[in-house]
């Protein structure tokens, strides 16, 4: 019943389910603060909301495991055409927090999403079809490089006034795909250093506009990492205290002392929660989890035929892997506050919904290898 249910790689099924479970009471411990400011010391009501958004999300999953991956394919171009116009209007009206518009909140139901996560899922989509296309002209300049040059630029370009970390992290997901996909050197140096002097625009512009005091919250931030501000910078030191008295085996579940302290600890630094309570041994194994997850999808693309199969999971793959990486070095204080949420562990709703949708996406590319290798080992001889 359940190789039959659950087909594709069994070790990314098991890699879900054990980060979820560990999203639920990760949950559950680090909302107590949040619950008895907002919820009259309703604990309950976050653990209910967080996984009742928690079984949508693998509800999505399993419905994008189902789908055939060429149909993503089909979908891609559509997708970016979309997410353009929906990027430029949530810079000019969407709504804002801590300064900045990142989100659409949707009449009706109230809900409110980021449209960078859904532009992240469509840049990928289209890079890796595009990459799959021009394979026999990968390294003219004008028939492979502009047509991913000028969407990634574009994309990121609109992501970035209200969210540095998410636009750096695509631009690198695409320039890993092209480096994969064969794209010139030269070239891939080249979007680099356009990349580099965008930004430099970029930061001059927000000088002179209403984007200042954003821009200005970036540069805080590497200015307290780079100097160790302490005073300053309270989240990371309040994450650092999570991590040192954690210990090898942790306090044990719902015994976190920094959870009333540390800001956001049910998001963005909800690893330094997971080490407090279940030591360095729990957060090895959450570290571990992630490289499994990365490197199942490298067998996925070793063993798939098809160049589209093989740059739709490195890309979805290495995005999740990637975030939850600088996730984590944020939490043990290896880099500056990003405000990345940790895929599949923090609260949210859809950013976790977007997130399953990239698992799915890599488990229907190991589920349609796995029915491919099937009738390759029943066909008579």
């Amino acid at each position: 019943m359940f190789e039959n249910t659950f087909k594709g790689d069994r070790y990314i099924w098991l890699i879900v389910v054990v980060l979820s479970l560990f999203s639920v009471l990760a949950i559950y411990t680090s909302t107590g603060t949040l619950a008895y400011k907002y919820q009259q010391g309703n604990t309950e009501y976050y653990l209910i909301k967080h996984f009742t958004i928690l079984l949508l999300g693998l509800a999505l999953m399993y419905a994008t495991y189902r789908i055939r991956y060429t149909f993503f394919s089909k979908i891609s171009g559509i997708a970016l055409i979309v997410v353009v116009p929906l990027l430029l209007y949530t810079l000019v009206s969407g709504t804002r927090l801590n300064e900045a518009s990142r989100w659409l909140t949707l009449p009706l139901v109230n809900l409110s999403f980021q449209t960078s996560d859904l532009a992240k899922l469509a840049l990928i989509l289209f890079v890796a079809r595009t990459l799959s296309i021009k394979q026999d002209v990968i390294k003219d300049f004008r028939k492979a490089f502009l047509p991913l040059m000028i969407p990634v630029c574009l994309v990121c370009l609109l992501i970035l006034p209200a969210d540095f970390s998410t636009a750096a992290l695509l631009f690198t997901t695409c320039l890993f795909l092209m480096f994969i996909g064969r794209v010139s050197t030269k070239h891939i140096s080249l979007l680099v250093g356009g990349g580099l002097v965008l930004l430099l625009l970029f930061a001059f512009l927000a000088r002179q506009t209403g984007f200042a005091n954003r821009f200005g919250t970036v540069e805080k931030r590497i200015e307290m990492f780079m100097t160790d501000d302490e005073e300053g910078n309270y989240q990371a030191r309040q994450a650092k205290i999570a991590v040192a008295t954690g210990g090898f085996a942790g306090k044990g579940p719902g015994h976190s002392t920094q959870r009333n302290f540390l800001p956001h600890p049910y998001s963005d630094f909800i690893y330094a929660i997971i080490v407090e309570e279940y030591g360095m041994l729990g957060g090895t194994v959450i570290v571990l989890l992630y490289l499994v997850l990365f490197y199942r999808a490298l067998v996925i693309v070793k063993r798939t035929p098809f160049a589209f199969a093989t740059f739709l999971a490195v890309g979805c793959s290495f995005s999740l892997v990637f975030q939850a990486l600088i996730n984590m070095a944020v939490a043990v204080n290896l880099l500056p506050v990003t405000g990345q949420p940790l895929p599949m562990l923090s609260m949210g709703g859809t950013s976790l919904w977007f997130t399953s949708i990239a698992i799915g996406i890599i488990l229907s590319v190991s589920r349609d290898l796995e029915k491919e290798r099937r009738v390759v080992r029943y066909v008579p001889a």
